[in-house]
């Protein structure tokens, strides 16, 4: 078994999702007592709120490329980042490794292609929803990514910063989430990619009015593929 790294802390919510599947999956795959053999480095998620609320994406960069560093020094042969906003600065974080870096994006596309959808609205944080890195590395794979309205993509940040990250489940936030899918669906789209981490604190992927794809559990997967590859 390979030994993989994971960037954690953005939320610890998210991030203990990432350790708990990753360990089911292997031991699913190997059975008896068998867990993942990896490296978690959880970092203090406030002071990246900071950096994320000011803009402040170069630093933000360095401070994960410098986490990033120290898990390839500890015997990481690859690294996952337990979050999909922090994404945005994978350029960062990739140019300061020389070991493989897994990006979320690209093997949630890989899971919608498969499945013949090509039109998902994302749910995620503004920085996500609103930056355009995550549409533009979809788009690569040849999938068009929607996103709720202003109206809709506030209330979305509100219920994952606000609730989800402190652990928080609201039956009333659950059914704001819904109306966006299904607004989605009239609107065209033909699947739900859950974009940040908590999304799955509160929904389910087969309680939706379109097919849901959890890209947390997706990439828990893709890590797993890694660690019990025979490949370099």
């Amino acid at each position: 078994m390979k030994k993989i790294g994971l960037i954690g802390g953005m939320s610890f919510e998210g991030s203990a999702v990432y350790y708990r599947h990753i360990n089911e999956t292997v031991r699913a795959r190997l059975g008896a007592l068998h867990s993942a053999e990896m490296m978690l480095y959880s970092v203090d998620f406030q002071k990246i709120v900071d950096m994320q609320k000011a803009g402040d994406w170069d630093r933000a960069g360095s401070y994960l490329a410098d986490v990033d560093t120290r898990l390839e020094a500890a015997g990481a042969e690859a690294v996952v980042m337990c979050a999909v906003t922090m994404h945005l600065i994978a350029p960062q974080v990739e140019a300061a490794l020389s070991v493989p870096f897994l990006h979320i994006v690209d093997v949630t596309a890989e899971r919608l292609k498969a499945a013949g959808l090509r039109r998902p609205l994302l749910l995620a944080t503004r920085y996500t929803m609103e930056n355009g890195f995550y549409p533009a590395r979809m788009a690569l794979h040849g999938i068009e990514v929607m996103v709720p309205d202003e109206a809709g993509r506030a209330r979305v940040h509100a219920i994952i910063f606000d609730e989800l990250c402190a652990g928080r489940i609201l039956d009333i936030s659950r059914d704001a989430l819904q109306g966006l899918i299904e607004t989605a669906k009239a609107e065209g789209a033909d699947s739900v990619i859950f974009g940040c981490t908590e999304i799955c604190l509160i929904l389910e992927t087969d309680k939706l009015a379109l097919p849901g794809f959890d890209s947390t559990l997706i990439h828990c997967e893709a890590a797993v593929d890694f660690l019990l590859s025979d490949e370099g």
